[in-house]
């Protein structure tokens, strides 16, 4: 299996136009796919070779929003996570699924949604305003890039790289605390 620059180096290769590296690109991230998909659907493994399959339409479709600042495997597994929560949304509606022995389809009790808009609230708060409305506008209010750009002045490049940071700096605050 290639590792991340090996990865880069294919995708890079591919969209400069080489169709032989952007297969070799697609045959490796079908492999990583397939382990990631199946540790986390270990009750369904024919869901986890039709989410391969489209994670890899996915990756085709989308390969010009990949930013070369960024790992790859971190673009990769983004598009990845998003195919598994519409899987299961989609599976929630037909019948029971789990994630990490969590039933999605039913309410934790002991945590309440008022819980989770307070951390929410609080992690938001320790970060810089234009990160903090980033993600408010688009991954809460669930806003486009653009309309979240157009709403704040911001380039859609800028609502993006906001994003990104934000986040890793709330996985770091998060792991900090976890640690405490």
């Amino acid at each position: 299996m290639a590792d991340e620059a090996q990865l880069r180096a294919l995708m890079l290769k591919g969209l400069a136009g080489d169709a032989a590296a952007h297969r070799a690109f697609l045959t490796e991230a079908a492999g990583m796919l397939r382990g990631y998909f199946r540790n986390r659907l270990r009750t369904r493994p024919e869901d986890a070779e039709d989410l391969v399959q489209e994670t890899l339409v996915a990756l085709h479709t989308r390969r010009d929003s990949y930013d070369p600042n960024y790992p790859l495997t971190a673009w990769l597994y983004a598009i990845a996570r998003y195919r598994l929560i519409d899987f299961l949304r989609r599976a929630k509606h037909r019948s029971h699924a789990s994630l990490d022995g969590i039933d999605v389809r039913d309410d934790d009790p002991v945590y309440e949604a008022s819980d989770a808009r307070r951390d929410v609230a609080t992690l938001l708060e320790k970060l810089p305003e234009k990160q903090r409305t980033a993600i408010r506008l688009v991954k809460l209010e669930e806003r486009s890039v653009r309309e979240a750009a157009e709403s704040t002045g911001l380039s859609e490049s800028d609502i993006k790289i906001s994003i990104h940071r934000g986040l890793k700096t709330l996985m770091r605050l998060m792991a900090e605390e976890q640690a405490t």
